[in-house]
């Protein structure tokens, strides 16, 4: 299951910028476990499907996962060997821009300690440093 849209308005789109801090999606709101993005970066929709295949994998389908980001910015590449000019390339792939604060995975129905296992295997498929919160702690 590769992530991308059904449909666009536009098919490509411009760079934009990773300043600032998430404000929407910040805080955990349908698990009780989250994991939040602690580095701007842009999220392939094929890394977020290794790691949401290795959080399912490590809670061995017990649970509940919530995935709170869709990678719907389209990114463009031109063929190789290609002069200057002529244009901007084609969609390769989709991303989704993560800022700090920004919460990836949400979990529920596990206890802790599986929680804790499994959000730190997909994190590391992530290419941003990450932290694992809490709904209880409230933080």
């Amino acid at each position: 299951m590769v992530f991308m849209p059904k449909r666009v308005k536009y098919r490509k789109c411009q760079k934009g910028r990773k300043r600032g801090r998430a404000i929407v999606g910040s805080t955990v709101t349908f698990g009780e476990f989250g994991l939040q993005a602690m580095d701007a970066a842009w999220l392939t929709n094929i890394q977020l499907e290794a790691a949401r295949v290795a959080l399912t994998r490590s809670i061995r389908r017990g649970g509940k996962v919530w995935i709170r980001v869709f990678p719907d910015k389209s990114v463009t590449k031109k063929p190789a060997e290609t002069r200057m000019g002529k244009g901007k390339g084609m969609p390769e792939y989709w991303v989704v821009v993560i800022k700090p604060g920004r919460i990836i995975f949400e979990m529920d129905g596990v206890p802790a300690d599986m929680a804790r296992n499994a959000m730190r295997l997909a994190a590391s498929k992530l290419p941003f440093h990450t932290k694992l919160v809490s709904r209880a702690r409230g933080y």
